[in-house]
């Protein structure tokens, strides 16, 4: 082992003198030839600690410091400990050890027996800053103890210090990869390069771009898609290296420890250039340097302080840039470099002879990962669940399977180091791999009866509602190729149910990244993902339909999943048709096993009972109570989810909440009088409509119709005729509130001058059409009805509605950059800004795309703002159910505007029409006739 710095010349105790050799005259570096190798080690400020070969552990302690400040003298004390230490870390003055069974002990200068810290098992790594440790175990949970004065325990803001270990819950869900920590920071690295600080931040160790300290674990942004496989960490600065062998650091440059040939601080990573092109493969940080090995030149490059020897170049004197170590090439020529430290100020570096080169260091040198899954674990288990073994497997499972750490690191897209670009975009998830996985689990159904249990009964309720970065949602894409397989054999829908609550628990902003997610899924695993909870819903809907089961509950989790996924839907580049969300039949929901069977207990009830009998009205009321109450259960749980429902089954339930809300305005009716008649002379239609509607105090029931000098009752066939009627006069109305385009589509106007609540009843009158399921012959684009719906409205609405600004905007994003710029537009439209000072900015290459979407909004939009907020008013005034919210854009232009697609072959012939009242459109496909039933009693 060399060694240089502080105390060197002793040997800190591990070899008498005759063991410890100069490396040459000239250097400052020193050779300790112990008698068994050493394994492991690990430097604090006052404590240094080894691991040997065999097993064996001792640390020295710094003693004390002569008068001259220069000598200083460290005792060297064996370890007395039953257990085989696998790995250690060094505080300030503090040793961490980790037995081989993953149990952590502490040791400290006042004794050589180690305490236990805590109940903590199942260990694989552990860190030390000056006055606080890291644990990390096998299941990916973290843990901390320690100081907590400036959060580098990451618990929280306020949390204080604390001698028993903490679970790190922020970072759950996360697979880790190393843990590490500094003076007071603290880093975790996941296994797809993500870094994540927290702790002191004076000096911009935490690379976030500023000096406040974090109380909690926070992303290092600004190192994502680097592929970082290491971090260091010194007294005030960081170190990280990438796959590729690059070097970032970061945080306080006092003494020139980040190699940038200056002593500024940095507070984000920043390259250290002078190392480009060496390949670094391991990073060391003491308190104030820092060592970079370059295993292919077998050099150890070293920046910062060197007031003690610690840079290894012969001059004790501080170094901004690396340079190389004076390693003794006549000891190192047969030697392999393994690895090397630093500590306070104090530099190692471990070797052995080519012949035994990672021999006896396996264990301790290269950390350990957590438990994850893959295809050996699953042979083994497969094979071995009918064995002695299977306690043993159950317990594998278990840790497995109950920790989303674990399945977040399993499955990797290890394929040109895919997983490194884990991103919004990017789950860094080979779902193939699960497919497979879930598939071979599948072929031993002890093994999956297993994992099932394991996930419904641990997983699922354990998973953090507001998990940190991408990697910690990966979960939510694996569960699904398990149920999959489990839905496949007829299970698995509790388990379903309890994944989907899983989902709605998520923090909003968690949602819509996962959301975002699914939307870049391949075509086949989001049809799975979409499959699972349409099964499930299926299911429980014929259970609703067939049995006495009240399933609303269930489906309320399962219906907003699937909603959610048909949003995400819409952003995909190549969407699943809107069908594979349909459930079919949903109307029988309404010919239920239930209401029939109510229905037949009236039927038995009239015939059982003779005379005027009080019960026989009692009960037939409660009946017919139980039936309403049912359909209304079910139209309130339908009408949220829209997506799920093809037209039918929104027809279905349009009508149902039409009859509902009829029958409620009836009572209302029969209760006090509300008269919604209009009486209007054909001559003065539309001036008539809209005084009378001026006048009405109520508009909460269904409107009537009677032309003045005309005979005849409303039943459905006037209304007809009253709207067909006046959708011509409210085009040619004076003054203009709508205005018609080359392309024969009406919109609202632009100049809303003199007018005064016309827009209200134009929203009014389309509000009524609809509630009275009448035509109105206004052609209006679909972008009304998107906006009706809280839609966003596109380019290509604009295209319908006014083709030729449309094509001019389509030509302006298509041509290339010198036609643009020869068009000479800037951000104006008819002589007003679309953006502030938007007259002085010219339309580029670069913002094209930003001035049309500018263009489109404020021709569709901000134009008609307040127009349009009348119009929407009066809408929801005419039409009180909020039911056709179900519908989509175009179904809903349907309902009001009728549909154009005549279908002759089922037209009747003249002499079966009657005198029946006929129209220019037909009407969304909804009957004319429908029944108003009535409950009133007699």
């Amino acid at each position: 082992m060399f060694s240089w710095g502080e105390n060197s010349r002793d040997g800190f105790g591990l070899v008498k003198s005759n063991g410890l050799v100069k490396a040459n005259t000239d250097s400052c570096l020193n050779v300790i030839l112990t008698k068994s190798p050493i394994a492991h080690l690990s430097a604090g400020n006052k404590v240094v600690a080894f691991i040997r070969s065999n097993g064996k552990v001792s640390f020295a302690c710094r003693m004390h410091e002569y008068k001259d400040g220069k000598r200083v003298t460290w005792k060297l004390k064996g370890v007395e400990c039953r257990e085989k230490i696998l790995a250690l870390s060094c505080g300030d003055a503090h040793v961490v050890l980790l037995s081989e069974e993953g149990r952590v002990f502490c040791l400290t200068s006042a004794s050589n027996v180690p305490s236990p810290v805590g109940n903590l098992n199942q260990v694989i790594q552990v860190a030390c800053g000056d006055h606080h440790s890291i644990a990390l175990t096998q299941d990916g949970k973290v843990f901390t103890w320690g100081q907590n004065s400036r959060g580098q325990l990451g618990l929280g803001k306020g949390e204080p210090s604390t001698l028993s270990p903490q679970p790190l819950k922020s970072l759950s869900g996360i697979p880790l990869a190393q843990i590490t920590a500094g003076g007071d920071h603290s880093f975790a690295l996941s296994l797809s390069g993500a870094v994540f600080g927290w702790g002191k931040n004076g000096a911009g160790q935490l690379g976030l771009g500023d000096t406040i300290d974090r109380p909690a674990p926070a992303p290092v942004d600004c190192l994502n898609l680097k592929k970082t496989v290491a971090v260091s960490c010194g007294g005030e600065h960081t170190a990280v290296l990438t796959k590729g062998g690059l070097v970032f650091t970061f945080g306080s440059g006092r003494y020139g420890q980040l190699g940038h040939n200056t002593l500024r601080n940095e507070l984000r990573p920043r390259l250290v250039a002078e190392l480009w092109g060496a390949k670094v493969t391991q990073i060391a940080c003491g308190r104030n340097h820092t060592l970079a090995f370059v295993g292919s030149f077998k050099k150890i490059y070293s920046f910062g302080r060197g007031e003690q020897g610690q840079l290894g170049n012969g001059v004790k004197m501080d170094q901004s840039v690396p340079l190389p170590v004076q390693l003794p090439q006549d000891h190192i020529d047969d030697q392999q470099i393994e690895q090397t430290f630093a500590g306070g100020n104090h530099s190692f570096a471990v070797c052995s002879s080519a012949k035994e080169s990672g021999k006896g260091m396996n264990d301790s040198r290269v950390e350990k990962m957590i438990q994850t899954l893959d295809n050996d674990v699953i042979d083994r288990w497969i094979l071995q669940c009918d064995s002695k073994s299977w306690e043993k497997i159950q317990k594998e499972i278990t840790e497995t399977f109950s920790s989303a750490s674990c399945l977040n690191g399993s499955f990797l897209d290890k394929s040109c180091d895919k997983h490194y670009q884990t991103s919004l975009k990017h789950s860094g998830l080979d779902l193939s791999l699960a497919r497979k996985a879930f598939q071979r689990l599948a072929e031993k159904d002890k093994v999956l009866a297993e994992v099932e249990d394991v996930v419904q009964r641990i997983l699922l309720p354990s998973l953090s509602k507001d998990p940190i970065g991408v990697e910690g949602l990966r979960v939510y894409l694996i569960i699904p190729e398990l149920l999959r397989v489990l839905l496949k054999q007829q299970r698995g829908i509790d388990i379903t149910e309890a994944f989907a609550a899983a989902i709605l628990r998520l923090n909003p902003d968690k949602l819509q990244v996962l959301e975002g997610l699914w939307s870049t899924l391949s075509h086949s695993f989001f049809r799975t993902v979409v499959k699972t909870f349409h099964s499930v819903s299926a299911e429980y809907l014929h259970q609703m339909a067939v049995k006495r089961c009240d399933h609303r509950k269930s489906l309320k989790k399962t219906f907003g999943v699937l909603k959610r996924l048909y949003d995400a839907n819409s952003k995909r580049h190549r969407r699943i048709t809107v069908d594979t969300f349909h459930i079919n039949k949903i109307s029988s929901l309404f010919q239920a096993k239930l209401v029939q069977d109510l229905d037949s207990e009236l039927r038995e009830l009239v015939w059982d009972i003779s005379g005027e009998d009080d019960t026989y009205w009692i009960e037939s009321e409660m009946i017919l109570s139980k039936i309403e109450c049912y359909k209304d259960n079910i139209l309130c749980l339908l009408k949220d989810y829209p997506c799920i429902l093809d037209t039918e089954a929104k027809c279905t339930v349009w009508m149902y909440a039409f009859d509902q809300i009829k029958d409620c305005h009836e009572d209302i009716e029969y209760g006090w009088f509300c008269d919604d008649t209009l009486k209007v002379a054909r001559e003065t239609l539309l001036d008539d409509t809209f005084q009378q509607l001026r006048k009405m105090i109520c508009h909460m029931v269904a409107l009537k119709v009677k032309f003045q000098a005309e005979n005849g009752v409303d039943e459905g066939g006037v209304s007809l005729e009253f709207f067909s009627l006046l959708g011509r006069e409210l085009l040619t109305m004076e003054p203009k509130t709508l205005e018609v385009y080359e392309s024969g589509l009406a919109w609202l106007t632009t100049d809303d001058g003199g007018i005064t609540d016309e827009f209200y009843l134009l929203g009014l009158l389309c509000g009524k059409a609809l509630y009275n399921q009448c035509v109105l012959n206004l052609c209006f684009p679909l972008a009304l009805f998107k906006k009706l719906l809280g839609l966003t409205t596109t380019l290509d609405d604009l295209k319908e509605l006014s083709p030729t600004e449309a094509s001019g905007l389509q030509y302006v994003l298509d041509e290339d950059e010198e036609v643009v710029e020869a068009l000479d537009l800037v951000f104006m439209d008819k002589g007003q800004e679309l953006i502030p000072n938007g007259e002085e900015l010219p339309v580029t290459m670069v913002n094209r795309k930003k001035y049309v979407d500018l263009y489109v909004d404020m021709k569709l939009n901000k134009s008609v703002q307040s127009q349009f907020a009348d119009f929407e008013r009066g809408f929801h005034k005419g039409c009180p159910t909020q039911t056709w919210r179900m519908f989509l854009p175009e179904e809903l232009m349907t309902l009001l505007q009728g549909d154009d697609n005549y279908e002759w072959d089922k037209m009747p012939s003249l002499k079966d029409i009657g005198p029946q009242m006929t129209s220019s459109r037909t009407s969304g496909g909804f009957s004319q006739s429908s029944q108003r039933r009535k409950r009133r009693s007699s």
